[in-house]
């Protein structure tokens, strides 16, 4: 597939993309505001020095300590953050607030990119993790802007599909003035697509570098009140479309034999936290919901987490910890918010999208992969059950975590390296990290 035709197929999917946000938007209202935006169309988005891009709640949270890094560094320089999603938007919102900039993603069309970057006018992009947008790359090529991929990472999976596209591949991938990968693998996947081998370099996973609240643990503290202090509580965290049923399941033979116990449910969209709720009182367990600030009864089974941005309080308060998004085969989410916090950490089989980091963790005796929800109701009862086990596992996961930051370090100093090139006679050059 060449450029050209990738970009006529774009323009005809157009229409069922927008079709599609208005579908969304019926449950979801966000998603029907502010499409202008993805068309550069409207009030246009501000100027700034360095455009980043992070698709959802995930990729924001990665980028937390980039953009702290940032903002600490050069304070007056404005920075742009373009999220899909408006669960992202409010992450995004949720941590900085106005001091950043916020643009729903154009779509990736030559003209809408042309109105976007003629508004902005960054030095720098910095894409997070996975997205590899053609025309973004090569329009941003024409204008002379650097784009960096950032804690960048390629599955397997993702690899093979990529490769059926070889040439449009190939030619995306030698855009990027900088490709900062995860690991090893991830290095040598990207290489092997057609990466130029001296623009990739392996800087570690942001994610290590995560930035926590000063006052998490009270968060915590009074987030264990709320549950009922003296009874054991898991976390299911991140949960996806037909893993809520069997991890119900799970519980139930948890209850059977620690009648105490509590399950913290934190689906991962929001638009489904009302189907979620309505499963478990389909299941006949007694619920509170968070969005309704209720103490937890004696014979409350399930705590369901929905709101948004308080997953990492969930997690420190929590005994141990399931990751979503791998009993079902999406690729996991990241464990390493529940291992900072030095909670035991349990997943599916499904977790291609964090390979790296989790058969690190498994190395470290921090954290475990079971094949079924069976057999995470066994090892749930072995974790809650035994306080010195779970002690022990959650020393390990942050001992992990401390050895392996420092991916932010050298990401700072190789987007120093680019900015400094980027400068120009319009704008002299000025020290911005």
């Amino acid at each position: 597939m060449t450029l050209g035709v990738y970009t006529l197929l774009l323009r005809l999917a157009l229409p069922l993309a927008l079709a599609r946000l208005y579908w969304r938007g019926l449950r979801v209202p966000a998603y029907r505001r502010r499409v202008g935006e993805r068309l550069a169309w409207g009030a246009p988005a501000p100027q700034a020095w360095i455009w980043i891009h992070a698709v959802s709640v995930g990729e924001v949270q990665a980028a937390e300590p980039l953009i702290r890094s940032l903002l600490k560094r050069a304070p007056s320089r404005r920075i742009l953050v373009t999220t899909t999603t408006p669960s992202g938007a409010a992450r995004l919102r949720a941590l900085f607030g106005d001091a950043v900039s916020h643009r729903y993603t154009p779509f990736d069309l030559p003209g809408i990119l042309e109105r976007f970057l003629a508004q902005t006018r960054p030095r720098l992009t910095i894409v997070m993790e996975t997205e590899i947008w053609p025309n973004t790359l090569s329009v941003c090529e024409r204008r002379g802007i650097p784009v960096v991929l950032a804690n960048a990472r390629l599955s397997e999976r993702s690899a093979r599909g990529y490769a059926r596209i070889a040439g449009l591949t190939r030619a995306t991938l030698a855009r990027f003035a900088a490709i900062a990968a995860q690991a090893d693998a991830d290095a040598q996947r990207f290489i092997a697509l057609g990466a130029e081998p001296r623009r990739v370099s392996v800087t570690g996973s942001l994610k290590f570098d995560l930035c926590q609240p000063d006052d998490l643990s009270a968060r915590a503290r009074e987030m264990r009140r709320l549950w009922g202090e003296g009874r054991p509580v898991w976390v299911a965290a991140s949960t996806h479309e037909g893993e809520e049923g069997p991890l119900l399941e799970a519980h139930r033979r948890v209850l059977a034999r620690i009648p105490p116990a509590l399950l913290v449910l934190v689906p991962r969209h929001p638009e489904r936290f009302e189907r979620v709720a309505a499963l478990v009182e389909r299941h006949g367990m007694s619920m509170v919901r968070r969005s309704r600030h209720a103490a937890c009864r004696d014979e409350t089974a399930v705590f369901l987490g929905d709101t948004m941005g308080e997953l990492p309080v969930f997690l420190a308060a929590g005994d141990a910890a399931f990751i979503g998004g791998s009993l079902v085969p999406t690729g996991g989410h990241n464990p390493l918010e529940a291992a900072a916090a030095g909670v035991p950490v349990a997943t599916g089989p499904h977790t291609f999208n964090f390979a790296a980091i989790m058969d690190m963790l498994v190395r470290e005796g921090a954290a475990a992969r079971i094949e079924n929800a069976h057999a995470l109701a066994d090892l749930l009862i072995d974790w809650l059950t035994d306080a010195a086990l779970r002690a022990g596992i959650g020393a390990r996961g942050r001992q992990a975590v401390a050895r392996n930051r420092g991916a932010l370090e050298r990401l700072m100093n190789l987007i120093e390296g680019l900015i400094g090139e980027s400068q120009d006679s319009v704008d002299p050059p000025q020290a911005i990290i």
